[in-house]
């Protein structure tokens, strides 16, 4: 437990000063791009695959062309094309490798990379794009997995009985799940007391008390997602970068499904 506080304190020691601060108007950009670029080495490793492969290299391009924005980013593409079609070439180089090795690299092994690039890519594109749109937007998402996940975490230490997901992640309860979205409930309403209209979202409160119980819920599958992965590859953490806590991935599982979901529903 000591080593588990000691780096939460030197991370968000690290992390804040970027995300509320956004030094440049770029920081939380590169924030996202050495986050995603390690999160696709956790995946890689997990996987047994090395990251300096072909298709390793080419996931990690992937990730990165998706976090990062058009501009100034990719201001060299013409005016009618997205990004979208560079991550295309990416996904047209990695089949292609099919054609050249004659089968022997398949669909479904160039398959694993691209997942890879879109999962922590689009996920940590929000997370920049959440910022671009305001800090306080920002927050609230960072907030409300932080709160489910203490909340989830001392409800099912008190009152865990029945399990959620056993086949998934054995530790997880019931209870700890609806503390969790109680946690994050309380700190969305006194979020938006304290912050009453200043945010962009549209809705009016009763409907931000709503999506705040979808969002707790989008983030606690979002661990399960990342157990789910951890337990097929039989690892315990999916990296060692963070003593205590694991990999990136473990400490931003929830944030790729939340703020991809925040962007769908339009909070941002």
């Amino acid at each position: 437990m000591r080593q588990r506080v000691i780096t939460a304190v030197i991370a968000l020691a690290l992390f804040l000063p970027i995300i509320f601060f956004d030094f440049g108007g770029i920081s939380v950009q590169l924030l996202g791009v050495l986050l995603a670029i390690v999160g696709v080495y956790e995946l890689f490793k997990m996987k047994g695959l090395a990251i300096m492969s072909f298709e390793g290299v080419l996931s990690v391009l992937g990730a990165v062309v998706l976090v990062l924005p058009n501009t100034p980013w990719f201001s060299f593409l013409p005016e009618t094309a997205e990004k979208l079609i560079l991550f295309y070439f990416i996904v047209m180089l990695l089949l292609g490798v099919t054609v050249i090795s004659k089968n022997m690299y398949t669909i479904d092994e160039a398959g694993f990379p691209i997942l890879a690039s879109l999962y922590v890519g689009v996920g940590f594109q929000n997370f920049v794009e959440a910022r671009q749109t305001g800090l306080l937007v920002l927050l609230f998402g960072l907030l409300i997995v932080w709160a489910t996940d203490i909340g989830a975490y001392m409800a099912g230490r008190k009152y865990g009985r029945r399990r959620l997901w056993p086949e998934i992640s054995p530790n997880k309860t019931i209870e700890g799940a609806l503390g969790g979205i109680g946690s994050a409930v309380v700190i969305a309403i006194i979020f938006l007391i304290i912050y009453p209209g200043s945010l962009y979202f549209e809705y009016g409160s009763f409907m931000m008390i709503f999506w705040t119980i979808i969002l707790s819920i989008v983030g606690q599958f979002g661990d399960l997602v990342e157990s789910a992965i951890k337990r097929h590859y039989q690892v315990k953490d999916s990296g060692r970068i963070l003593p205590g806590h694991g990999g990136i991935l473990d400490r931003f599982d929830s944030m790729l499904f939340v703020f991809p979901i925040m962007h769908l529903i339009g909070l941002f």
